[in-house]
């Protein structure tokens, strides 16, 4: 008799399992209107993601703190959250019009409001993605703070530890510190983590704001603080989420509204009707490409434009950037401010007030265009708005009793994307997305190739992308098995399904724009989390994301206006 093979799930089953878990969860919870993270109806959520151990958040499992992944999660949340025990998630439902101030994560486009000590809102405009992200942040933070309230209390009467007194009584003193006063609190503080005082000290400095610098302490006091407070006292933190939201979220609110906004804007400058590229990009790297070369001239002159593009980077050159803006803005581009609650702005180029001679692109000069096309570039959207934004901004406009359909010629993605293959600043061009968690899978034609954006000082990666559910819940395991099994991932995104799926359905079955719409996506690495000390916690791009994003743009660029 054979013996029967071992059917134990491997890591990475047992991690793609987790993620699926913690989606059923989340949307569980959101329909019952709220929970206590730390409780019997957050077990779940805290046990997946330990399960789990995403790279980004280090070493979550461990006794010791996470700095890296402390770090990451505050940038994406708001500044005095870690201090309150009622986190409320609300639609777009009239802050903006009270007198709490709106409170912006560096690193998320998001309005929050203090509402007193203890509750934090948070305005949800951008689907659920934006919820699952704040979901997995604050599992993240609550388990960190655990980690704290165990080291400190050392027995049922809630006694605590010398060096939890000392941390105690110079956050409460709120005053700046002088280098001893930091040196011996950060010593303290060390013991409380089980890191080392190095470790501390060498992040000590990016948490610190201007207002306050000794912030780090601050942080770490209130998350153990808090988390004690939930043991000793059962003063359970809580997330709610407003029955507006509840009601809202799924029916393309804000989405709807931002589209049709854009759309009338191009009604008045009578542009529906011309051919229209749709380009999803940041807000400069369009613009810069068209501009840069006519409004600094002088300076182009004397440098390679990727050097130029490397100084409009630097916030220490407002003035250049104020240059090619203001060029811009008298050739044709017209800005529209978002005011939908989306966070996605749009700026509208009008190549019939341009001359496209100043720009240094290779363009065929013995085209003749009948009509000079338009280019929409709109900001980036996040994880599944970019399905609700894309599929209004292609249904045609009401004009009184009939519809004006969008000349759409092509639509472009650009964005960020973890690399499996190569390293940060490398460009990855998709032949498909599959969307995580599902057998869902999205190949196309992409316009963009190899040899459009190789040879010019970056390395090139084609191949198939998964659109994840969220970039902090993925583990090496699980990103090995995308990479190395037969579904030869090269990258990974949160967009990119969601888009496809859209434009699929606008042009092949609606028939709201023409089914042969032309479709191109590039991505530039922002990280590799296959590589120790290359994930997203570790550090941004800097610089080095200039080149990669402009070869992209140029060559996005050169293709419009060739094709």
């Amino acid at each position: 008799m054979k013996s029967k093979k071992n059917q134990g799930r491997t890591r990475a089953q047992e991690s793609s399992n987790a993620i699926e878990r913690m989606y059923i969860t989340m949307r569980h919870l959101f329909n019952r209107g709220f929970y206590k993270p730390m409780g019997v109806s957050g077990e779940t959520l805290r046990e997946a993601l330990l399960l789990l151990r995403p790279e980004i958040y280090g070493s979550i499992a461990e006794e010791k703190a996470e700095l890296d992944g402390l770090l990451y999660v505050l940038d994406r949340l708001p500044k005095g959250i870690e201090e309150c025990s009622f986190i409320n998630l609300t639609s777009d439902e009239g802050y903006a019009n009270s007198h709490f101030k709106p409170i912006i994560p560096p690193k998320r486009r998001r309005n929050c409001y203090r509402i007193d000590e203890e509750q934090m809102n948070i305005e949800i405009t951008r689907g659920r993605s934006d919820i699952y992200d704040i979901l997995t942040h604050l599992t993240f933070l609550f388990i960190e703070s655990h980690k704290i309230s165990k080291k400190v209390v050392i027995d049922e009467s809630g006694s605590t530890t010398r060096d939890w007194q000392k941390l105690e009584k110079t956050v409460l003193s709120n005053k700046k510190l002088s280098l001893i006063e930091k040196e011996i609190a950060v010593t303290h503080t060390a013991n409380i983590l089980g890191r080392t005082f190095d470790e501390l000290n060498a992040v000590y400095e990016k948490f610190s704001t201007r207002k306050q610098p000794e912030r780090f302490l601050s942080i770490i006091y209130w998350l153990g603080k808090l988390a004690i407070d939930e043991i000793g006292e059962n003063k359970k933190r809580t997330v709610t989420f407003s029955p507006v939201l509840r009601e809202r979220l799924g029916h393309h609110i804000h989405g709807e509204i931002w589209a049709i906004n854009v759309k009338e804007v191009m009604k008045k400058h009578g542009l529906l009707e011309r051919p229209i590229h749709i380009i999803s990009a940041n807000m400069h790297s369009v613009m810069n490409t068209l501009f840069a070369p006519s409004a600094l001239r002088t300076l182009k002159s004397k440098k390679d434009i990727f050097e130029v593009y490397k100084d409009l980077s630097e916030d220490v050159n407002n003035a250049l950037c104020t240059k090619v803006t203001k060029n811009a803005l008298q050739n044709g581009m017209i800005p529209i401010e978002d005011s939908s609650g989306t966070n996605i702005n749009v700026q509208i180029f009008d190549t019939a007030k341009m001359d496209l001679s100043k720009t240094d692109l290779l363009l065929d000069k013995k085209k003749e265009v009948s009509e000079k096309p338009v280019i929409f570039v709109m900001d980036y959207a996040f994880g599944e708005q970019a399905y609700e934004t894309i599929d209004e901004l292609l249904k045609p406009l009401n004009n009184g009793k009939s519809k004006v359909h969008l000349n759409v010629e092509s639509i472009s993605i650009m964005g960020k994307a973890g690399i499996l293959r190569g390293g940060k600043g490398d460009i990855m061009i998709p032949s498909s997305h599959i969307f995580e968690g599902t057998a869902d899978n999205y190949p196309f034609k992409n316009e963009l190739s190899n040899r459009d954006v190789s040879g010019k000082g970056v390395d090139v990666y084609e191949g198939n992308m998964v659109t994840v559910l969220g970039t902090s819940l993925q583990n090496k395991e699980i990103l090995k098995f995308f990479h190395e099994s037969t579904w030869n991932v090269i990258g990974l995104e949160m967009e990119g399904a969601h888009y496809q799926k859209a434009i699929q359905a606008a042009s092949k079955i609606r028939g709201n724009i023409n089914p042969n719409v032309k479709v191109s996506y590039a991505y530039y690495a922002s990280d590799n989390p296959l590589e120790t000390g290359s994930t997203l916690a570790s550090g941004g791009l800097g610089t080095s994301g200039v080149r990669p994003t402009y070869v992209i743009t140029r060559a996005i660029l050169e293709q419009i206006f060739n094709n």
